[in-house]
């Protein structure tokens, strides 16, 4: 019986963490897309170079808690190097699959739904690829997606970034 209490505590914990952090995150994420709106950014809504490096920091590192404490659901923003490109899952809404390479060494799989967003067609081994979207932990160093626009409204919106291009 204290077994499953002390379970029951723990996932409530971890379900406090995780939505503490899912608030943080689309606070920066509201930020970020705001930055991105103008053509022309306005002093206002300008993004230093150092707070992305510092919220892909942060992505990473919650990234690696996520894995190391086997969640999924956590909803993320990060960067990583594209390390190979998959050939496109065209089984039920077809995903666009690459695997990233985060700065600690984990990797990332991406499956990016393309029956809702544009593909990166240009994406090669070697580019950065920016991201937006959920965590779900696997036992290689997981999947990200809900990388795109949710058209019901129920889901965060994620996108991909690269080569300044928006994908969502």
């Amino acid at each position: 019986m204290a077994n499953k209490t002390n379970l029951t505590i723990g996932g409530v914990i971890v379900a406090l963490v995780a939505a503490y952090y899912g608030i943080d995150l689309q606070q920066q994420k509201t930020e970020n897309v705001q930055a991105t709106v103008h053509d022309t950014p306005k002093a206002s809504t300008d993004v230093t170079t150092q707070q992305i490096e510092e919220k892909v920091t942060h992505g990473t590192e919650l990234i690696a808690q996520a894995y190391s404490k086997k969640l999924s659901n956590v909803q993320v923003e990060g960067s990583g190097k594209v390390i190979a490109v998959l050939r496109d899952d065209n089984e039920g809404s077809r995903h666009q699959k690459f695997l990233l390479e985060l700065s600690n060494r984990q990797t990332l799989l991406v499956a990016h739904n393309i029956d809702l967003a544009p593909r990166i067609d240009s994406l090669n081994k070697g580019d950065t690829v920016q991201f937006y979207g959920e965590y779900e932990y696997s036992d290689k160093g997981g999947v990200m997606h809900w990388t795109h626009h949710d058209p019901n409204g129920r889901h965060a919106d994620g996108w991909l970034k690269h080569n300044g291009k928006t994908y969502q």
